[in-house]
């Protein structure tokens, strides 16, 4: 497996110019075939896809990026950070490599990104036609989210801008694993390589302003749930059930809320399936995206 900064040196940064100023943002693309976007999770980077990129890229032409404030991309230190800037930010990077088509594959932060835009299509305001979605574990009705204690620390008005100062890797490491079934644990070097992500270009001390993502959820509720429940684009679910933040009882939610839908559980796995379950997400993927 690629570390992270081998990683990097397979995409570059290109400028992306929006309402809020013109950001760097590190993208990656490859493959051949149809198009094929991944959208990453909080607190991490487009990293998270490296376990299943090569099996994937064989028969699609794959692209991920940074989200501003994440991995490689800039980390502008006072900016206010929102998930529709987000959505804007994955509509600037397909009109930079042309794309007018894509599957779309998200997780964690990413599933709130992918709302915005099925929002954004239903309106009659997306330029790009979505074929396919496929959703990994994350907060796609946040009543049901349950943020980790860490979490909690970054969106207290006074505990969250001190956080930067007082995390460290091991620290980091210890929070991130809980999230991780307990028979899928990551080993100190891959949270190594989660851990640089995170600090690239001091972005542990922004973790207060990139966490407003959570009421941000809160605040679009109805229109993202909407968008969710009744799209016409295909949707298919890959869930590990042993998540404590957006597990079964996110899975339970879903199937009430969409019934029928396409939704594959993995019992044995927690927050993270690409990461935990590579090669399970990659065969429901083939099927899943055709």
């Amino acid at each position: 497996m690629p570390t992270f900064d081998q990683w990097l040196a397979g995409g570059s940064r290109r400028a992306v110019s929006l309402r809020s100023g013109a950001w760097n943002i590190f993208s990656r693309t490859e493959g051949a075939g149809d198009w094929c976007t991944l959208l990453h999770g909080f607190p991490t980077s487009s990293y998270d896809w490296h376990p299943i990129w090569d099996r994937v890229r064989r028969r699609r032409r794959l692209l991920t990026f940074d989200f501003l404030g994440f991995g490689d991309s800039d980390k502008p230190q006072e900016h206010t950070y929102s998930v529709v800037e987000q959505a804007d930010i994955t509509e600037a990077i397909w009109r930079a490599h042309g794309v007018r088509r894509t599957a779309l594959v998200v997780h964690d932060y990413g599933v709130s990104v992918g709302q915005e835009l099925l929002a954004r299509g239903a309106e009659g305001m997306l330029e790009i036609d979505l074929p396919v979605i496929v959703f990994l574990n994350g907060g796609l009705y946040p009543e049901m989210h349950r943020p980790q204690p860490a979490q909690l620390m970054l969106l207290d008005p006074e505990q969250g801008p001190r956080m930067g100062d007082l995390v460290t890797e091991e620290l980091f490491g210890r929070g991130l694993s809980r999230t991780f079934s307990s028979s899928h644990q990551p080993s100190e070097a891959e949270l190594h390589e989660l851990w640089l992500s995170v600090v690239r270009r001091d972005g542990h001390r922004i973790g207060h302003r990139l966490i407003q993502y959570i009421p941000d959820r809160r605040q679009h509720r109805d229109r993202w749930v909407g968008a969710l429940e009744t799209t016409s684009v295909p949707l298919h679910f890959v869930w590990g059930d042993l998540d404590p933040v957006s597990g079964a009882h996110m899975a339970d939610r879903i199937a009430a809320g969409i019934p029928g839908a396409d939704l594959v559980r993995l019992t044995d796995v927690g927050h993270w399936p690409q990461l935990e379950a590579p090669d399970a997400v990659v065969d429901q993927l083939e099927r899943m995206l055709g």
